[in-house]
């Protein structure tokens, strides 16, 4: 496979709110170098299946503080052979031997005690085993390349962050002490070897192989709860996806243990009311919606084995006229938490592919809060992730407390819109507790009000953060809107809000014939087709 340079690659980049598109697949990520590497996998006779793991593989590289070997996920499918929506959970376990008293409310949570075993190359191997057609070990080609031999940093490595480094990722991550800036080169030939052996040997040797001891004896020197086992067993299991009716749509989204059940609670209230897209009253009932799904998520997340989220009743018509009834269009609602809320990590990535025969995929990956831990295992370039950081113990025995061996939950919600019967829609998001805020939103934009993906990523957004109560807001929605919602009664904080990727596919005579894709004008990334 052909693979392009960083500057040869750059000139591809749209337009800012312009369309990708192409007739034959499309890929759109966070990074010009995986989006480059999974449309290299498309060219050459490879599937969505195949050009997603190049994309992920290769995302580790380029964007190493937000997702990799080290970290968890969640996956959407659509396989066109037997027109089926199916999810792919690999959020993981809590370790067995975690304990309640690791760190309390006050606690950085940062460092080995937050650690959970890592699920996403596990995940990679379950797509490729099961849909894939192209040889495992060629996926891994361009991550490796640009692991080995560096690439141009589009952001710099923050201070910040750089200063809670060990010693030698400050080595690779730094020079003379100092971050890494933008444009300078990043080499990582650590992580090159260990993406090699996964490559060459397969997963297991992360999973309980020689990859696997290195990561499980530095993490028994630091005094984690991982063991070998844990990391041994770790792996995804696949979840039915749950779904509603919107508009004459059908959308799918992950079910719990993911939270994405709280995107389609907002989008029923929105389905109760008649709105003007963009007025005052639009952006006012839209953040009650929000702040309401935010209350169902505290109250209602939990692995099914300890647990039951209501679902039948959170997703029926009746309920959302029942809470949509209750929204004052004059004044915001006080938000009172059925529990306690802890801030999520937003440092993550999404990527979507679609191709020639109908296949998507919509990717989320994660290693929590940016460099996850700040766990780099030496000689490995595997950072690992701080997933346990949002557990919240009080009060004991809430959806969130420790229960060790429970299924994590997580806050992705990959998302597929039917449409006669096709996926129409597949996107998803990275940003912590706003990604099943952004998601409902953007499908709003496109299937309410008309907008095309590009269009829909530009549009300004909102989002309520239940540990703030407060309602974020960006920069681009008009200003009189902002004091309109600070005069109902809105706590209004001016920030960007996630960083989605997203596309769509046009079907005629049951086969795609056109497809189309943004990257989020928050980001740098790029949307690819052919």
């Amino acid at each position: 496979m052909k693979l392009l340079a960083l500057s040869t690659l750059a000139l591809a980049l749209p337009l800012y709110g312009q369309l990708a598109t192409g007739t034959s697949g499309m890929v759109s990520s966070a990074h010009p170098l995986a989006s480059e590497a999974g449309l290299a996998v498309l060219k050459d006779g490879g599937n969505a299946f195949d050009a997603a793991i190049a994309v992920a593989a290769t995302l580790n590289v380029v964007e190493p503080e937000n997702s990799g070997l080290g970290g968890y996920g969640s996956i959407a499918i659509y396989d066109a052979a037997k027109n089926r929506v199916r999810v792919l959970n690999a959020s993981g376990r809590i370790p067995k031997g975690m304990r309640r008293d690791a760190f309390d409310d006050t606690s950085a949570r940062r460092g080995v005690k937050t650690i959970a075993a890592p699920v996403n190359a596990r995940a990679w191997e379950q797509i490729s085993q099961q849909y894939g057609t192209r040889p495992w070990k060629t996926l891994f080609s361009a991550a490796i390349l640009h692991a080995e031999q560096g690439f141009p940093l589009v952001r710099p490595i923050a201070e910040g962050v750089f200063a809670e480094f060990p010693d030698h990722a400050k080595a690779i991550y730094g020079r003379d002490g100092k971050p890494l800036g933008a444009g300078e080169m990043l080499v990582q030939r650590d992580l090159g070897k260990s993406l090699r052996l996964v490559a060459e040997q397969g997963v297991d040797v992360l999973h309980g192989g020689e990859l696997g001891r290195k990561v499980a004896d530095e993490l028994a020197r630091a005094g984690s709860f991982v063991t070998l086992e844990d990391i041994a067993q770790s792996g995804p299991e696949w979840i039915e996806p749950i779904s509603m009716e919107y508009r004459g749509h059908r959308i799918y989204t992950a079910a719990p243990p993911l939270n994405s059940f709280a995107a389609l609670v907002r989008l029923g209230l929105l389905s109760r009311w008649k709105l003007k897209a963009n007025s005052a009253a639009y952006w006012h009932h839209w953040a009650e919606a929000l702040k309401h799904g935010e209350w169902c998520r505290l109250r209602y997340a939990v692995d099914p084995d300890f647990g039951t989220v209501p679902l039948d009743r959170l997703l029926s018509a009746r309920y959302w006229k029942e809470q949509a009834a209750r929204v004052d269009p004059g004044k915001a609602s006080e938000f009172v938490p059925p529990g306690a809320a802890r801030p999520e990590g937003a440092d993550t990535t999404h990527f979507v592919v679609a191709d020639r025969w109908g296949n998507v995929v919509t990717m989320t990956q994660t290693l929590g809060n940016g460099f996850g831990s700040r766990l780099l295992i030496p000689g490995t370039g595997i950072w690992l992730n701080n997933s346990l950081a949002y557990s919240t113990f009080d009060p004991p025995g809430n959806p969130m407390d420790v229960h060790p061996g429970r299924r994590k939950l997580n806050s992705n919600a990959p998302a597929i819109v039917m449409k006669n019967g096709r996926p129409w829609i597949a996107l998803g998001a990275a940003g912590g507790h706003t990604i099943h805020q952004t998601v409902p939103l953007v499908l709003a934009r496109m299937i309410d009000d008309g907008l095309d993906m590009a269009q829909a990523l530009d549009a300004p957004r909102i989002a309520f953060v239940a540990d703030t109560k407060a309602l974020s807001v960006e920069s681009r929605l008009d200003e009189a809107i902002r004091r309109d919602l600070e005069a109902r009664g809105h706590k209004v904080e001016v920030r960007a809000i996630g960083r989605l990727h997203g596309l769509t596919v046009e079907w005629r005579g049951g086969k795609p014939v056109r497809f189309t894709g943004a990257p989020d004008p928050r980001g740098s990334g790029l949307a690819a087709g052919y």
